[in-house]
């Protein structure tokens, strides 16, 4: 596993959460809910990538 990965994901997480939270005390709740949902979702994109590399490299590996 890379470390750059962690990074990556440790960013979009501050990122997601410094917007969150100034969205949230200027009173806009939604776009706060919806920042949250979007960097969720760029996370699971990120570690989905990453599986699918892992499977890549398993079946490389096994020569199915």
């Amino acid at each position: 596993m890379d470390v750059d990965l962690i990074f990556k994901i440790a960013a979009v997480g501050i990122l997601v959460a410094v917007l969150n939270i100034l969205l949230t005390r200027s009173g806009r709740e939604d776009q706060a809910l919806m920042t949250s949902i979007t960097g969720l979702v760029v996370v699971l994109v990120i570690v989905v990538q990453e599986i699918s590399e892992l499977f890549d490299l398993i079946r490389d590996l096994f020569g199915f």
